[in-house]
């Protein structure tokens, strides 16, 4: 049985432990306010201008004119995985939830026989991956020193996407994130970006409007693929933003109840090994009495 200053070491090591934890619950609550509204007002412009290159992809589809971009490189043997996670943990399964989505998806390709590639954005991303897909892993880009997430940041990694794909090194690039959908919810979503694949139009009831495009669909597409590819990849780290702070936020509170709860049984504990131990040395001083 322990002594009585390892229990009350134990108690303070908790008691210390569960400042920590509340602590990393309130800064996550701060932060996830600013990263939730970030992610929301993301959502209209993206989820418009995917909506728009549908409708002027749709008018050239097949067309020999057609953007390399849009219309792939005719190949499907070589994948690359844009896989998005956190820089830090303690956000529960945050991050382990993108890389198992990420994970299926490789291990499926691999059994098809397909060739796999990867890019990792965070690093516990690659933590994980690196046991598995170590020489899949072509480069880690790492955005620890990123205090707010900027169109910068989502720019640099178009830019290393697109010119991979240039450079003829993959034929389709498919990016992973987890999407916001509330404190205790996050959606691990996997979105392929090249070739673009659009959101079917809705059929309404009315009249269909038709457009017409000046200059021509293949000019306007040669400039807003790779505009929309940045978008997507931007809406993607604010989603991932916003999606890690509720993580944490939920993880830390969980961490902060089972702490509290510790405390409880190691006080209870604490009280009754020292209640014990002040009868036993009582019974002993007047047993002593008693003989002499």
């Amino acid at each position: 049985m322990a002594s009585l200053k390892d229990m009350r070491v134990r108690l303070a090591s908790t008691k210390a432990t569960q400042k920590i934890t509340k602590a990393m619950q309130m800064v996550a609550a701060s932060k996830l306010r600013r990263a939730q509204v970030a992610a929301e007002a993301a959502r209209p412009y993206a989820e418009r201008m995917d909506r728009v290159l549908g409708n002027i992809a749709s008018a050239v589809a097949g067309s020999d004119s057609a953007p390399r971009l849009l219309a792939g490189t005719g190949a499907d043997k070589v994948h690359l995985l844009v896989v998005c996670t956190a820089e830090r943990g303690l956000c529960g399964p945050f991050n382990s939830s993108i890389v198992r989505l990420a994970r299926e998806k490789a291990n499926a390709l691999a059994g098809q026989g397909k060739e796999v590639k990867i890019l990792c954005v965070g690093r516990k991303g690659y933590d994980q991956l690196r046991r598995q897909f170590e020489r899949q892993i072509l480069e880690t880009v790492e955005l620890r020193g990123v205090k707010q997430m900027g169109f910068a940041q989502a720019q640099m990694i178009a830019d290393k996407i697109l010119a991979r794909f240039d450079n003829n090194e993959f034929d389709v690039c498919t990016l992973f994130f987890s999407r916001f959908k509330s404190v205790i919810a996050q959606i691990p979503t996997a979105q392929q970006i090249i070739p673009p694949v659009f959101a079917p139009a809705a059929k309404d009831a009315g009249a269909v409007a038709t457009y017409e495009y000046e200059p021509e669909e293949e000019e306007i597409l040669a400039d807003l693929l790779p505009r929309n590819l940045s978008v997507q990849v931007f809406r993607a780290l604010l989603e991932n933003a916003a999606s890690e702070q509720g993580a944490r936020m939920s993880a830390m509170d969980n961490a902060t109840r089972n702490a509290g709860e510790m405390i409880r049984k190691q006080t209870l504990t604490y009280n009754r090994t020292r209640q014990a131990m002040i009868t036993k040395e009582l019974i002993e001083i007047i047993s002593g009495a008693e003989a002499l």
